[in-house]
């Protein structure tokens, strides 16, 4: 599959006809492109993106998230407004982008944005709560749709929506190494590298650049790792305090709970994070048939197939880790039961 023959629709047929039917709507308006609560790559690199795109197109864009952009991620978002929910313009219009629920931003998102314009994502969670959705729940990014719509209806994609596009890819893919990276996934990169993303730029920025607390962070991480579910799962927690006692922020926790993931033998990696009221957990897996999106579900989370996360007010971090050792380990059971039947 070429560039040029992604231009009648070759990367995501299902989605483009209508992505471009949907443009026209924008004309005029002061769009805000809105990302999620402790935003990741794939979130700030489908804002940055589009953002970038839409400019190109002759659009006012303003970017907008609850919390601050990641250090890491800030070599993205040079020349484009990061706001908060009480600065975006009264009469911008919404796209949410990377959030599975219309809840994902924050409430104050939310509640400035109770009917988004359009909704991008491919979150398995994701039920459409926009006027115009647009889910592929099989894309290993939402930056990989965006790709996909971008070369399907040629529109304008700079060097710098490039390297944001492709920086989303890479992490959300855990550098092409999850099960969602698909032949689609390596020719958008392709693609987007042919329009100035700079491979070594982005890995530098992501994976050379770690502070010192971060290093102290995951080796409390690694300290706390026990085994469960006869060595099934491996579970870690950062307690209440760790981030003043080492020096860091919530951001820097991204990245923490693959290591739990990956030891041989375990299926699912948990990172449990103690907050005050309550608690934050990701869980990551290496076999989609684990469902995890289903088990954070119970919790009122959601996520992927292999990634997922939630947060409770009100419970303590025994009671939680108790319900979701027995909830993983029904699950574990029930695919190993079915896999036997196969």
């Amino acid at each position: 599959m070429s560039v040029q023959a992604a231009s009648s629709g070759a990367f995501s047929p299902k989605l483009s006809g209508t992505f471009a039917a949907m443009l026209p709507a924008l004309q005029g308006q002061t769009i805000a492109v809105v990302g999620h609560a402790r935003p990741d790559g794939d979130c700030i690199g489908s804002q940055v993106g589009l953002a970038r795109i839409l400019q190109a197109l002759g659009h006012t864009v303003v970017c907008a998230n609850a919390d601050p952009v990641p250090r890491l991620l800030q070599f993205l978002t040079v020349g484009i407004p990061f706001l908060k929910a009480d600065e975006v313009p009264p009469e911008a219009v919404a796209i949410f982008v990377d959030c599975a629920d219309h809840a994902r931003p924050g409430e104050k998102m939310k509640a400035r944005f109770p009917r988004p314009f359009a909704n991008i994502d491919h979150h398995l969670s994701n039920h459409g709560y926009a006027e115009h959705n647009f889910l592929d729940t099989s894309a290993s990014a939402t930056c990989e749709i965006l790709a996909s719509l971008a070369f399907d209806n040629s529109l304008p994609i700079d060097p710098v929506a490039a390297q944001a596009l492709y920086t989303g890819i890479v992490t959300d893919t855990g550098q092409f190494r999850f099960s969602s990276t698909s032949r689609n996934t390596f020719l958008l990169a392709a693609a987007l590298v042919a329009k100035g993303a700079q491979p070594s730029a982005v890995g530098l920025e992501l994976y050379e650049r770690e502070s010192p607390g971060k290093l102290k962070l995951l080796q409390r991480f690694l300290a706390s790792l026990q085994m469960e579910c006869g060595g099934r799962v491996c579970l870690g927690l950062l307690p209440l305090g760790i981030f003043a006692e080492t020096g860091t922020q919530a951001e820097d926790t991204e990245g923490l709970v693959d290591y739990a993931r990956s030891i041989d033998g375990v299926e699912v990696g948990v990172l449990i994070e103690e907050r005050e009221g309550g608690i934050k957990a990701s869980l990551r897996g290496k076999d989609p048939a684990y469902r995890l999106d289903q088990i954070a579900a119970r919790f009122n989370g959601g996520g992927h197939a292999c990634a997922a996360g939630l947060n409770l007010k009100g419970v303590t971090t025994e009671i939680f880790r108790a319900r979701l050792i027995a909830a993983l380990s029904d699950q574990i059971t029930a695919v190993n039961l079915a896999k036997a039947k196969n």
